[in-house]
């Protein structure tokens, strides 16, 4: 039996019914310079998510505000009718008035109608996992957790996600709901969400590091990480895949790109395998 790529690190499940590997595809990056707008090469990036599935990923994170709108309309201009194991999540709560500028909006009303162009843009009658973007201050929490419960409640969303969120707000939510993933800044240099990590794998809960290898910045300097990356054969970037890989079996990473070539090397980062030495030496 043919393993794909992508399957080597395992699989997670996210909600009952839906499986995925444990190396998914981050759209952020399949739109303009600075996250705005058109990408320099749109057919590129259609392969890109081809590619994608034919090496396995059969997760792909997205967001209304990419763009704002452009890597949706790409994903399902790209992948639609999609494969029958593919799990497309979107997140809704941010906007975008102007390049680099990102703005929460937790607002019942924006949320609703953030989903509903979600819905339109990616071709789906339900979003299997629709991740709340980030919490808005001029709104209360649960107010804004409320409509995406409503939401699924009506079949427009299966399961529930939280993104850019302290334990707090999680422990918060998980009063309100079932809560399915979180989605939050992780990678070798900024552990922040070393606390929301832990608690993520005691609850089973999927957790998406955002910035895995810090969009090309990744810290992996010491001369004991890049000799070990040397004689593994790996780049420094893979090396810091592999690491988040190793932390935790609910680690879900979702590296992005425009380019074919750097999503292959991505996805090779599946298979790198690292002893309990070899992950001390890469996270010290």
């Amino acid at each position: 039996m043919n393993i794909k790529p992508a399957a080597a690190a395992g699989t997670i499940t996210i909600f009952d019914g839906k499986t995925v590997n444990r190396m998914g595809f981050g759209s952020m990056r399949l739109t303009g310079p600075g996250i705005w707008g058109e990408p320099r090469d749109p057919d590129e990036c259609r392969a890109v998510l081809r590619r994608a599935v034919e090496l396995g990923v059969n997760f792909i994170d997205t967001a209304d505000s990419y763009g704002p709108e452009v890597a949706e309309r790409l994903i399902a201009e790209a992948l639609h009718p999609y494969p029958k194991d593919l799990l497309i999540a979107t997140k809704g709560g941010l906007v975008r008035p102007a390049p680099g500028v990102w703005e929460p909006d937790g607002r019942p009303e924006h949320l609703r109608a953030a989903c509903e162009g979600s819905l339109r843009r990616l071709r789906l009658k339900t979003i299997d996992l629709y991740q709340f973007h980030r919490p808005d201050p001029k709104v209360p929490f649960e107010e804004s957790l409320g409509t995406i419960i409503k939401l699924r409640d009506e079949g427009k969303v299966r399961a529930i996600g939280l993104s850019n969120v302290t334990v707090a707000q999680l422990e918060a939510a998980r009063e309100m709901t079932e809560i399915a993933s979180v989605q939050n800044r992780y990678n070798l240099g900024d552990r922040r969400s070393e606390a929301m990590l832990d608690r993520c794998t005691e609850l089973g809960i999927a957790l998406l590091p955002w910035a895995p290898v810090s969009a090309g910045q990744v810290d992996t300097e010491s001369p004991q990480a890049r000799d070990l990356a040397r004689h593994k054969g790996v780049t420094p970037y893979q090396l810091a895949l592999a690491w988040l890989l190793h932390r935790s079996p609910v680690m879900l990473p979702i590296p992005g790109t425009s380019k074919v070539k750097h999503l292959e090397e991505n996805i090779a980062a599946a298979a790198v395998k690292l002893d309990p030495s070899e992950v001390a030496i890469v996270a010290a």
